[in-house]
């Protein structure tokens, strides 16, 4: 059964299942998930853990055999499952399929794994786990909504702040949710209950973003000139590769390029999205974006982009000056701007 992680309260609140499963790569929501599960387990009377940990050369009678032994003192006790690369391979996914359909009543299980890929997912035994178990499925947070969840985390701690504080949080913390969760309790430790003034959290907040290069195209495509020359300057600072930013930025340009291509023959915008694979938050992003793009703006995009791969590779380029960073950024401004 599907349950929504901030659903989890209300349903430990009533009761405790045999068998939960958390998967997400957001590393803070999921932790916070499995601790409110092993306190739940500890007041259901669940005073021994016995935690497993499948990783290169795990054997997997373990966990059938945790299963059915009973506590050293004979008390209940919560079995903890921990998959960090998210695949159990023949062996381990047969006995996980296993293991659910022989749940031992006295004992709680508790399995973790990273998020899933499309095709793991369709696995026989994560459709077993999806059946059996609660099934908490965590998705990132992401930019747009970052901002609401520093919103709550302060009124949790009984703060609050307005709108320019709080989007300069976001800035600071983006990408990196457990140094979010940091900041935030430190604004709880220095300052009392109540309205936090922008002075306050600017002094206070450190600047612990970590950028996805794969989001550059987030920025690109609202327009948000100030936040992509944050995320570049970032990732230049966290010595990201040169070619893989290019990369990122030269496949938008030429998926943009596509679209606008097939617009202007007449060609749905919905159709075109589909047969680029382009979907979720990504597909509502497009269309205001394909406004102010032209095909002639992208045709030199490309070609800008290409003068940008020489300069990576040390030759000189025609149309930049500075060094390579320089010039992605220019490239990924180009876009955002529209001009």
């Amino acid at each position: 059964m599907q349950l929504r992680h901030d659903a989890l309260d209300a349903h430990l609140s009533k009761a405790i299942a045999p068998l939960y499963v958390i998967t997400s790569d957001e590393h803070l929501l999921a932790l916070e998930a499995a601790d409110k599960i092993r306190r739940a387990a500890r007041g259901q009377g669940l005073s021994e853990r016995e935690v497993l940990i499948a990783e290169r050369y795990f054997k997997w009678g373990e966990l059938l055999a945790a299963n059915q032994s009973q506590s050293l003192f004979g008390d209940r006790k919560l079995i903890e499952l921990r998959i960090p690369n998210g695949k159990p391979g023949k062996e381990g996914g047969q006995a996980l399929q296993d293991y659910v359909a022989s749940l031992n009543p006295d004992n709680v299980t508790l399995i973790t794994l990273p998020k899933l890929d499309w095709q793991t997912q369709k696995a026989a035994w994560v459709s077993a786990l999806q059946q059996a178990a609660m099934y908490i499925d965590i998705p990132l947070v992401e930019r747009a909504q970052l901002p609401a969840w520093i919103g709550a985390r302060l009124a949790a701690q009984q703060q609050s702040a307005d709108r320019q504080a709080v989007e300069f949080i976001a800035d600071r913390v983006e990408g990196n949710l457990l140094a979010a969760h940091q900041e935030i309790q430190k604004l709880a430790l220095l300052y009392p209950a109540g309205k936090l003034g922008f002075d306050q959290v600017h002094d206070a907040v450190l600047n612990v973003a970590r950028y996805d290069v794969f989001k550059l195209n987030e920025a690109m495509l609202t327009g948000d000139a100030a936040r992509l020359v944050r995320m570049v300057e970032g990732l230049k600072g966290e010595g990201e590769a040169l070619v893989l930013v290019l990369w990122a930025i030269a496949e938008e340009i030429r998926t943009l390029l596509r679209l606008r291509t097939g617009m202007a023959q007449g060609k749905p915008l919905g159709m075109l999205l589909k047969e680029n694979r382009i979907w979720g938050p990504r597909e509502r992003l497009m269309e205001p974006a394909l406004r102010r793009l032209s095909v002639p703006l992208l045709e030199s995009a490309l070609q800008d982009a290409a003068q940008v791969d020489k300069m990576v590779k040390g030759l000189r380029a025609k149309n930049f000056a500075g060094d390579a960073w320089d010039a992605i950024l220019q490239l990924g401004l180009k876009i955002a701007r529209g001009r």
